[in-house]
């Protein structure tokens, strides 16, 4: 699909806005139709497809419902039951849990740290990101990075979906709908320009930090799910307005 995006963008010469937009609805449609609008249960995963659900495996902190054995250690979590790492006890009571699919997105954003920075290709993106015209004047090849850019996006969106999977033990056709304003709020607050030329891959995981602390917190308050909306909403108007203000006051 990112690749798909890339094409229209740059050999079409379509608006990237109206493309993304066009192919997200085609692309919901065909999940709908291709999953017939039901959902995969976590038993069906489990027998034909397990690997799905390796992400959402981890480490956790746990203790020992009798005190006479040892009241702490580590498990490897599972949707099944805990498979013990160092323990004397089976008994399993969660404390604190991060899955595998925590470990791999930081080691994700520690590589496209590192090729942003330190290669070739992250200064071509950055300089197209800030003047395209004059990147192209430079020599830089314009179209094949763009191209390059929405192609590994599609990719990362491919892997956060198979991390989602592994998160949840199921697959919903209409799950996570609302995860691409939460992805822009969260660029925007961790410092990534809507006009291109500036952003980072540590402010935008600070920033997605913050917009989940900020929707977790409003629902562990026992906010309306309507509320949880509007202020997501506001927050990325604000975000947004942040930007456009830093914007006017560099120049």
């Amino acid at each position: 699909m990112g690749m798909l995006n890339g094409l229209l963008v740059v050999k079409a010469k379509l608006p990237p806005f109206i493309v993304t937009l066009g192919t997200l609805s085609i692309f919901e449609a065909l999940k709908l139709w291709y999953s017939a609008s039901e959902s995969v249960r976590n038993v069906d995963i489990v027998e034909k497809a397990p690997g799905l659900l390796w992400f959402g495996e981890g480490i956790a902190l746990a203790r020992a419902k009798d005190p006479a054995v040892i009241d702490s250690g580590l498990v490897i979590t599972g949707f099944g039951e805990p498979k013990i790492f160092f323990m004397d006890t089976t008994e399993f009571l969660g404390v604190a849990q991060l899955s595998w699919g925590v470990f791999m997105l930081i080691i994700l954003a520690a590589v496209l740290w590192y090729v942003l920075n330190h290669t070739a290709w992250g200064r071509h993106v950055h300089a197209i990101g800030d003047d395209p015209d004059a990147a192209m004047l430079s020599g830089i090849q314009v179209g094949r990075t763009l191209i390059s850019v929405y192609t590994v996006a599609g990719l990362i969106c491919g892997f956060a979906a198979w991390i989602a999977i592994g998160r949840v033990g199921s697959i919903s056709p209409i799950a996570f709908a609302d995860v691409n304003l939460a992805s822009i709020t969260a660029v925007v607050i961790g410092g990534t320009s809507l006009f291109g030329g500036r952003g980072s891959i540590i402010g935008s995981v600070l920033g997605a930090m913050i917009v989940g602390v900020f929707i977790t917190g409003l629902s562990l308050a026992g906010v309306d799910d309507y509320w949880q909306k509007f202020a997501a909403g506001c927050l990325v108007i604000i975000a947004v307005a942040l930007d456009q203000w830093l914007r006017r006051a560099s120049q």
